[in-house]
């Protein structure tokens, strides 16, 4: 693997520095410098990982040494370095783990494509390859396709993949240095993990800070685990610290690796028997609004005489699937609105507000449509009058919650990843002039979260672009006309084409897609479906 330590400079990978170093010492020698591995509890396991490094020579390896026969668990590589390569001796690597009885899990390399291969892929896959961060995702998507090709060539079907997410001198990932940028290379990460799953793999991410932070910057992805690499080791226990210390993506840290120029050297952290992890349903941008976990967003309904709560799972294709019963009593609740992940298990969360107490409350998703017992998480809600889930307008990582006060202030009130707040941020006064508000997502492409607002006086739209810090930049016009409709929602990705859209209904009960461009813009209208003055919330 091409571990880099986590200084604050970015570093020469690791696999840089081992061709230096065979230009000037024997193989005796480099063995001669392996360190004893660092103390740790008796129910801990240590292992190796390998990968073409140890290929031959002619294979074009370096000819490094397998790991020693005492080694309890082995992480193999599937490329050569990079994406759309193999590990020349991957047969025979796995071979080895297999002769021996040593337990094996893969890693994968994540790589950003060339313009060739931009062409030759990424116009076919999951997502619609009509703008670039579809294509970028279909990339990861056949990039990850690939490497369980080679799994499948050699007849192994390991339960975990690891993702190989870091800078590489070849072929090197664009510097996310705009919110646009680390958008992009998450597209080809997401992609990666939609392969994983679509193909009956579980994942986890493997990095380290500094690298994690000049791809993909601040995205937190916590239901999934991390393999975390301590470099050369500045002190014997930095390792185990890995294992407790933050991780790179705020995922629980399962494995620790450190290494010299000879081998990689890798331990289970307390707790991991080097067993499958769980990791979660999806955690694709625009993918807050997916509750029946089939990787499309869904649209939550309340019918009004009947204060049934519906879910109408999507479809992918700007319409919907027949409906799933949440419950009944929903009449109770007079704000509800789905938030994504709030408290970072992978699956996207309901907030609502009780009418009687002012109550706040948790709805866990479970991923099918149906929710765990709600938890109350504030009180005092009762002079908010809308409510809004769905985008990250901090740029930490997290959802948020928008909310408006009877009085037209505008909060946003930062979530926490475990279902909470952190303090609310006043984004301005007057908002009491907006019919309706809603999150949207990254609707002008530049990676932050903005909204989107109608005026109730004019029937004009608004977009407010979101600045990353729980503040908005000067609106835009977006609309006219828009008297006629009676609620707006902000369903994230309804068409499968990485931008998010609006949904919005008619007085007279059509419900019409309004395909986001990307660009701060909407396109032509579809209509989804009609009959839709029965229900009297959408979300």
């Amino acid at each position: 693997m091409s571990a880099v330590t986590a200084a604050p400079a970015r570093q020469r990978s690791r696999w840089q520095a081992v061709r230096q170093l065979f230009a000037t010492l024997s193989a005796s020698a480099l063995i001669a410098t392996l360190p004893a591995a660092p103390p740790a509890a008796a129910e801990d396991l240590f292992g190796h990982d390998i990968s073409w490094p140890q290929c031959t020579v002619a294979e074009g390896g370096f000819a490094l040494p397998m790991p020693p026969s005492t080694t309890q668990f082995v992480v193999i590589g599937l490329t050569n370095g990079l994406g759309f390569t193999t590990n020349p001796c991957i047969a025979r690597q796995y071979q080895w783990t297999k002769d021996r009885g040593k337990p094996a899990q893969a890693y994968g390399m994540a790589t950003y494509p060339t313009a060739a291969q931009l062409t030759a892929y990424g116009s076919s896959g999951p997502w619609k390859g009509t703008g670039l961060q579809a294509r970028l995702a279909n990339m990861g998507y056949r990039q990850a396709v690939e490497a369980t090709n080679t799994l499948a060539g050699i007849g192994w079907k390991p339960s975990t993949v690891w993702i190989d997410v870091e800078p590489r001198p070849k072929q090197p990932w664009p510097a996310a240095t705009t919110p646009a940028a680390s958008a992009n290379n998450r597209a080809v990460v997401e992609g990666y993990m939609r392969a994983l799953r679509d193909r009956g793999y579980k994942y986890g991410f493997y990095s380290y800070t500094n690298g994690w932070k000049e791809i993909v910057t601040s995205w937190r992805a916590p239901g999934v685990p991390v393999w975390a690499t301590a470099g050369t080791l500045d002190y014997p226990t930095e390792a185990l610290d890995r294992c407790t210390q933050a991780s790179f993506s705020g995922g629980k840290v399962l494995l620790s690796q450190w290494y010299n120029t000879t081998r990689d050297y890798d331990r289970t952290c307390p707790g991991y028997s080097f067993g499958t992890p769980a990791t979660p349903s999806h955690t694709e941008l625009f993918g807050d609004k997916d509750l029946t976990g089939n990787r499309t967003n869904d649209l939550l309904a309340r019918h009004s005489s009947s204060g049934v709560l519906y879910v109408y799972p999507g479809n992918g294709l700007g319409t919907l699937n027949s409906r799933v019963t949440v419950g009944s009593g929903w009449n109770s609740m007079s704000l509800i609105t789905t938030v994504g992940d709030w408290n970072g298990d992978g699956k996207a969360d309901v907030i609502a507000r009780l009418n009687s107490t002012g109550d706040l409350y948790l709805y866990r998703g479970k991923g099918v449509g149906t929710f765990q017992p709600r938890i109350k998480i504030g009180s005092a809600w009762g002079n908010i009058n809308r409510l809004s889930g769905q985008g990250d307008f901090t740029g930490d990582g997290n959802v948020d919650l928008v909310a408006r006060t009877t009085g037209g202030t505008l909060y946003v009130y930062p979530g926490n990843s475990a279902g909470g707040f952190k303090s609310r941020i006043t984004v301005g006064t007057g908002w009491q002039v907006m019919r309706d508000i809603v999150s949207t997502g990254d609707f002008t492409g530049d990676g932050r979260a903005d909204l989107i607002a109608l005026q109730s006086s004019t029937g004009q739209l608004w977009l407010y672009p979101g600045t990353g810090t729980g503040r908005f930049g000067a609106r835009t016009q977006i609309g006219a006309g828009w008297s006629v409709m009676t609620e707006l929602v902000g369903s994230g990705d309804f068409n499968r084409d990485r931008k998010p859209d609006l949904l919005a209904r008619r007085s007279t009960g059509e419900l019409y897609l309004y395909p986001g461009t990307g660009a701060g813009k909407l396109g032509t209208r579809t209509l989804v479906s009609t009959g839709w003055n029965v229900m009297n919330s959408l979300d």
